[in-house]
């Protein structure tokens, strides 16, 4: 899967599930003042990324997250060590 599919997939459900404004999502805006979830929200972006993508995020992975950009990069990495084993 392409960068530009995992980023359309994402914001729709960032939009859909988390009420983030679209105009607020940006590759270099930071990602956890920008939806402002709390740990409950993030197990279900962690449900909601396996069940979108195939990939688990954990806890490691969201603390390396700074903007956007590194929230699509994750994915996009996730995703390839999976399709490599």
């Amino acid at each position: 899967m392409d960068k530009e599919k995992i980023i359309t997939i994402a914001d729709d459900f960032l939009v859909n599930e988390f009420e983030v404004d679209r105009d607020d999502i940006a590759n270099d805006a930071n990602f956890k003042e920008t939806l402002g979830l709390d740990s409950l929200d993030y197990i279900d972006m962690v449900v909601i990324i396996e069940s979108n993508f195939g990939v688990k995020l954990g806890e490691a992975d969201f603390k390396k997250i700074v903007t956007f950009d590194d929230f699509y990069c994750t994915i996009e990495n996730k995703i390839s060590e999976k399709n490599t084993i």
